[in-house]
């Protein structure tokens, strides 16, 4: 499993995670769980639904010479 989740994309999908599991909490949904499931890919670093698209947003954002979390520059 290759990372492709980048520090932009992580940020963006942990703050939308945490408004959609409050959201989910004061309306009482089930729709929570994809705030869950958007924070639980910001921590990993790796989305599932990038891979038949062959998206991957760490080299596009990742100015370090370490080349990130699976990208080979």
């Amino acid at each position: 499993m290759q990372c492709n989740v980048g520090k932009t994309d992580k940020a963006i999908r942990a703050v939308a995670g945490v408004v959609v599991i409050i959201a989910g909490i004061v309306y009482g949904s089930w729709f929570g769980v994809i705030g869950a499931v958007l924070l639980f890919t910001a921590a990993i670093g790796w989305c599932p639904a990038y891979i038949p698209f062959k998206i991957n947003t760490v080299c596009k954002d990742d100015s370090s010479n370490s080349g990130g979390c699976g990208c080979s520059k």
